[in-house]
């Protein structure tokens, strides 16, 4: 018996076995970890292209609105012919103290209203974040790359599943997801100042119309404040948004309940 006893001690199918089980630990942990990367690399992926597609015809939009109003900055350049013509007028009279002795020069005296200059802030505001999430859905993609190609490393089973799971705690270290989901509202901002700045314009222009658009903005604001709510008060509503991500990551939902 004894005999027996020194030749386990002094064998290695313990050490064989406790490595089989270790090899067996990490070889699960790649599959059960690749298959969480896959959906986890899908999903931002896809939100990253949406935003992309989203921020590009909406700049769009939004520049082809700036254009139309770029006029608004500037003098009507038939004020001042109209006003030449009168001095015309006036000197063809013989009536040379209304005339004047100088040419008439209205763009040296113009400057756009202040009404305009705010409507004029807001919009290039909506363009300037519409820009900044395009922006920021880039850099997303290019984070997205970074970890799905470098998130293993080299070496054996147990140092590449261990390189990974650091990258991975990484994500959370860094509030990865808080930071991915700040661009959607920023481009949700954009559209909500998109639609102020044009409410405000056509009010000037013709208010019955511009009573259509603000009601319109306002009753899509209410909308999604009502259910940026509805996901603070239940974790389990369908209706999730980037909105609700960030504000329950900053623990306003506890807040909001209590």
């Amino acid at each position: 018996m004894e005999k027996v006893l020194d030749v386990l001690q002094n064998s290695t199918i313990a050490s064989i076995s406790g490595q089989d089980n270790r090899y067996r630990f990490w070889g699960l942990y790649g599959q059960v970890a690749g298959e969480h990367d896959q959906k986890f690399l899908d999903r931002y992926t896809n939100d990253m292209e949406s935003i992309l597609l989203f921020s590009g015809l909406f700049s769009t939009v939004s520049s082809s609105f700036i254009v139309a109003m770029e006029s608004d900055l500037s003098p009507d350049p038939s004020d001042t012919t109209n006003a030449l013509l009168a001095q015309l007028v006036q000197i063809g009279l013989g009536n040379l103290s209304a005339a004047g002795s100088t040419p008439v020069d209205l763009a040296s005296t113009w400057s756009p209203s202040a009404s305009v200059v705010r409507i004029q802030m807001i919009a290039y505001a909506s363009l300037s974040m519409s820009l900044l999430a395009a922006f920021g859905a880039v850099l997303g993609r290019q984070w997205l790359g970074y970890y799905k190609f470098y998130r293993y490393g080299r070496g054996s089973l147990e140092n590449r599943g261990k390189r990974r799971q650091e990258m991975f705690d990484s994500l959370a270290t860094w509030y990865f997801d808080a930071v991915v989901q700040s661009f959607p509202v920023l481009l949700q901002i954009s559209v909500l100042l998109f639609e102020v700045a044009l409410g405000a314009h056509i009010w000037y222009q013709q208010p019955s119309i511009a009573w259509v658009i603000i009601a319109t903005t306002v009753s899509g604001f209410l909308f999604y404040l009502l259910t940026v709510m509805a996901c603070l008060i239940s974790p389990s509503c369908p209706f999730q948004t980037p909105m609700s991500t960030i504000l329950r990551m900053m623990h306003i939902d506890s807040k909001i309940i209590s």
